[in-house]
């Protein structure tokens, strides 16, 4: 029977699961996040009409520029994304597809993932704190530091949590601010004996600073290249290992003085 068919009849019956197979391929449901520049704050201020730093135990001193945490926004665990929006984020330098559980713990419900990501939160900021009490000497038992950053989740704000507490108490040590008066943004998680991590989403986080007026932005080393590929050339990237190196950084460039890393 088949072999009586047309030529034109048989190229349209082998057509029709190509077609199913798109089709699917179209409106089916894909396993994949978007993300996009997120919002900054500067851990120097306010956030939500409270200051985002607070300490007691130790004087604290009045501060110029900014240090601007920043973030990245990612569609949610529930979203449901499709090729045709995929291919759109695909060719956009402002977003970026990721595989949906490279930013959310597979199987974890909306709720459980807001919670992981809170605990990490927490966790950095007591290791931010701890990093930077010890570098400059002070006894965490008598100075206390509460960090509050809104509905941020997750670890990367911890290298500027502690570059903020390190300028709320000290400076740059001569009576200065780190920033010199500059709006500086960055990221990096840190650990309690003050060594810098490498994150997520980097090169959208540079976007992020630029689009809110940062001329400095501190990276992870390792992820200069992510960094390089989306900073406009008008944004010095400084890259980081630890934060005695940060702080160390900071200050030297802000003088003029000292040999400062570039990615």
């Amino acid at each position: 029977m088949f072999n009586r068919l047309s030529s034109n009849t048989r190229l349209a019956l082998c057509a029709l699961p190509f077609a199913a197979l798109l089709a699917t391929a179209i409106f089916a449901p894909l396993p994949f996040a978007v993300a996009q520049p997120g919002p900054t704050t500067n851990v120097l201020g306010e956030a939500g009409g409270k200051p985002v730093i607070e300490v007691s135990g130790a004087p604290t001193r009045d501060t110029g520029g900014q240090l601007r945490a920043v973030t990245i926004l990612a569609t949610g665990p529930d979203a449901t994304l499709h090729l045709g929006g995929l291919l759109d984020a695909w060719f956009r330098d402002d977003r970026a597809v990721m595989p949906k559980d490279a930013v959310y713990p597979e199987g974890d419900s909306t709720k459980e993932i807001e919670q992981h990501n809170q605990q990490e939160m927490k966790g950095s900021q007591d290791a931010a704190t701890e990093a930077a009490l010890d570098y400059l000497g002070e006894d965490s038992g008598k100075v206390k530091v509460s960090l509050q950053l809104g509905d941020v989740g997750g670890p990367s704000a911890g290298l500027l949590f502690s570059l903020g507490i390190v300028d709320l108490l000290d400076g740059d040590g001569a009576g200065g601010d780190l920033t010199g008066g500059k709006s500086i943004a960055g990221t990096g998680t840190i650990d309690d004996s003050g060594r810098v991590g490498a994150v997520g989403g980097v090169s959208l986080k540079v976007q992020a600073a630029h689009r809110d007026g940062a001329t400095v932005f501190l990276v992870p080393k390792a992820e200069c290249r992510d960094a390089k590929a989306s900073a406009p050339k008008s944004m010095r990237l400084i890259p980081v290992t630890t934060l005695k190196g940060a702080v160390t950084d900071l200050t030297d460039f802000k003088k003029g003085s000292g040999t400062v890393p570039k990615c």
